[in-house]
């Protein structure tokens, strides 16, 4: 990959104060009888720094997909309070679309739109949704393309590219508006295993470069690797948070203690 300036903004001075900081944050969707509630997450609390990498692990269903959501504004929560830069988002008056400026999003499917090039996609929402020049918008996604290792497929549709190379223009399309948080929600999941390590690699880059990011794997290889913290979410709490050496290589909590086991049989 060719080198190219951080993905990121630069880090902000330290005013004592979280990038990122959530408080009692809880979420239900309808139940199956009329009435009934599905609690998916439950009092969560959490404090991410700028330039950390905060991993969330945990089976399917746990909430660490609609986590996610919440924090891009894509589903709303039932109460809690969601500061990003000392700004509570969760605010009903707030712009969504002025926030997800500054939080890039990149899901399990590509989402890519096949009838677009690898250009049009990654300038689609900078002009669209975000009002910027086209000419301007078309020298940020060719940078980022660059940064991805993927400048010389500008011009080619998503259908020509390997699933590895798609995944990597969707995040090239996250970071395209420069966001001070990055999300990515099991993004190797649908890739054959083949592919997953350059995907990988480039997380593992942008994770060198101070960017800060929360992302859902099941890669607990990777997870040690490049994880500043992990959190272990189980039935919609937190269950254990702390260092990979800890949360991975020692849990204190038995629940994490039974979701490894039964992960790594």
């Amino acid at each position: 990959m060719s080198a190219a300036p951080p993905a990121g903004p630069p880090r902000p001075p330290t005013t004592g104060e979280p990038l990122l900081s959530l408080r009692g944050v809880r979420k239900s969707f309808p139940g199956p009888r009329r009435g009934e509630r599905h609690v998916v997450l439950r009092e969560i609390d959490l404090d991410v720094e700028a330039g950390q990498c905060v991993v969330l692990i945990g089976s399917s269903g746990s909430g660490k997909s609609t986590l996610l959501r919440c924090l891009n504004l894509l589903e709303v929560v039932d109460d809690g309070i969601i500061r990003l830069e000392g700004r509570e988002i969760t605010d009903p008056r707030v712009d969504a679309d002025d926030i997800r400026s500054s939080i890039g999003i990149v899901f399990q499917s590509y989402n890519l739109f096949p009838h677009l090039s690898v250009l049009e996609n990654v300038t689609l929402a900078p002009v669209r949704v975000h009002g910027r020049r086209r000419a301007e918008a078309r020298e940020a996604a060719l940078g980022m393309l660059t940064r991805v290792g993927l400048a010389e497929k500008a011009h080619a549709r998503p259908d020509d590219l390997s699933g590895g190379q798609q995944q990597r223009v969707a995040i090239a399309r996250a970071l395209v508006n420069r966001p001070r948080l990055l999300l990515l929600d099991e993004v190797t999941s649908a890739l054959d295993p083949e592919l997953v390590g350059e995907v990988l690699d480039l997380l593992r880059s942008l994770a060198e470069e101070g960017m800060t990011m929360i992302l859902n794997t099941h890669e607990m290889g990777f997870a040690r690797q490049v994880a500043d913290v992990v959190a272990h979410l189980h039935d919609g709490v937190i269950a254990e948070i702390g260092p990979p050496s800890q949360v991975i290589d020692a849990p204190r909590s038995e629940a994490t203690r039974r979701f490894l086991s039964r992960l790594h049989a």
